[in-house]
């Protein structure tokens, strides 16, 4: 896995894995959630003996949340229980904030959500365990593996074989490729076999009772690819395309409809429809409730900024949001300079820039508490790429290819950069590649799981200060 890819757990859920056996697929789907909703219902009724309208409304708020289940067949057993037990705290600490903002806690049995946590968790990991043992049986109740092709044998066909070889709960099987380059210009893919050229698939599929075929061909190949098509049409192998994705970075791609035409999603935001209602709504509850729980502490800062240096309290610096729109956020000043120009200068460890409160503040990162106020009124995320400076912007864009697509989404006061080590100054160009690549990475993963995951993370790192000044 590369150094920052989004763990399996955490990404957004693939409803239909054409690699995957369909039953084990279903019994993917549904684990998190029945588990879930199962262990609550038998807390309630071990507790309270019986089952009551408020354990049946937690249980749908619970089951929409979570459905459809992730998969963790081909993570690690070590690294999929720990996801499991970090995605279980992180989704309960959100369930027990709604509750206490909401006053809908005092509702329940504390007896009963204390029972259900511990056999929830527990059920999670035994249930996974359960699944990857059972699997392999589960696989084998479908018949034999279905047999595929693959049109093209360029790096994007060769890792898609790969990645169904190494799959071990798999039902495909590659039988091979098909390719029109010369014997020579294919001998560093020596591994699989060439079965013959492009214009010899449709007559083998048949001869081979092929049950399916990925075209791995690329988009400036279109009059190749509707000629093949063509051909197949006499067969009964289901068909599949591969995105040519080292043409372009897909973001959030998918299947539309626009007045009834199919269109393609290659770059889009992940906050549509229901998921645009799931962010929002999260972000005005949690950032009201922490705005209200570090009330006392923000005025502590402002009356100590005040005292120990000459200047304003708050820190306003125009920056890019959603969709490369300027906006204006918040910090507590920590600089004798209010910097917001055309040219700005990072801040760096040591900068002499800094008061001796506002080191204090940058290293905590307590500067940023401001931006809660931000979330509220719609300018930033909690959880997003953080935003740069307008003058940062500019300069950047025109030096790493992508960097405008992190505005696909709400800037945030934490991200998976953040998280994973690329947080503060970012010195060199390589940091700020490495920053952006994460940005994207969350864009084409989001989940809400991923987001509670992250603010977990971000609480750890800031306490340990890393790379903060």
């Amino acid at each position: 896995m590369p150094p920052h890819a989004v763990p399996l757990i955490f990404r957004s859920p693939t409803r239909i894995s054409v690699g995957r056996d369909q039953l084990l697929n279903l019994f993917e789907t549904l684990l998190d959630p029945m588990v879930l909703v199962f262990t609550l219902w038998g807390a309630a009724l071990w507790i309270n003996g019986h089952l009551q309208v408020r354990e049946m409304v937690l249980s749908v708020i619970v089951f929409a949340m979570t459905f459809p289940g992730y998969s963790r067949l081909a993570m690690p057993l070590g690294r999929a229980l720990r996801n499991i037990a970090l995605g279980w705290v992180a989704l309960s600490a959100l369930l027990l904030l709604f509750g206490f903002a909401s006053h809908s806690l005092a509702a329940f049995n504390p007896q009963v959500l204390q029972t259900w946590w511990w056999t929830a968790l527990v059920g999670l990991g035994g249930a996974h365990v359960l699944l990857r043992t059972a699997a392999p049986k589960i696989r084998k109740l479908q018949g034999p593996p279905r047999r595929v092709v693959i049109a093209g044998m360029n790096e994007q066909g060769i890792e898609l074989a790969n990645r169904l070889a190494n799959d071990l709960y798999s039902n495909v099987r590659v039988v091979g490729f098909f390719d029109d380059r010369s014997s020579e210009r294919l001998k560093h893919f020596e591994k699989y076999a060439v079965l013959g050229k492009l214009q010899d698939l449709p007559e083998q599929v048949k001869k081979q009772h092929i049950d399916g075929i990925y075209l791995s061909l690329p988009m400036a190949s279109q009059p190749r690819i509707l000629s093949l098509l063509d051909g197949l049409r006499d067969t009964t192998g289901s068909i599949y395309f591969v995105p040519d994705s080292f043409v372009t970075d897909l973001i959030q791609g998918r299947m539309d409809t626009v007045g009834g035409i199919p269109v393609v999603a290659i770059c889009e935001t992940p906050f549509t429809g229901f998921n645009r209602i799931l962010k929002r709504g999260s972000d005005i509850v949690l950032s009201t409730l922490i705005l209200l729980l570090i009330l006392p502490l923000l005025l502590a800062i402002a009356l100590a900024i005040r005292l120990t240096s000459p200047g304003p309290v708050i820190f306003r610096q125009r920056r890019y949001g959603l969709d490369g729109r300027e906006i204006v956020v918040y910090k507590f000043r920590s600089m004798v300079t209010t910097d917001d120009g055309n040219n700005i200068r990072q801040a760096t460890k040591s900068d002499p820039r800094l008061t001796p409160l506002g080191a204090i503040l940058r290293r905590t990162s307590l500067d940023e508490l401001p931006q809660f106020i931000n979330v509220l009124q719609g300018r930033m995320s909690i959880v997003g790429p953080r935003p740069h400076a307008v003058a940062h912007n500019e300069m950047y864009r025109k030096l790493i290819k992508g960097y405008m697509l992190r505005h696909k989404v709400q800037p945030g006061i934490s991200g998976w950069a953040q998280v994973n080590g690329c947080r503060g100054e970012t010195e060199t160009l390589d940091k700020m590649k490495a920053r952006i690549d994460c940005d994207l990475e969350y864009l084409r993963h989001w989940s809400l799981r991923l987001d509670l995951y992250i603010i977990a993370r971000t609480i750890w790192v800031v306490l340990k200060g890393d790379n903060a000044h």
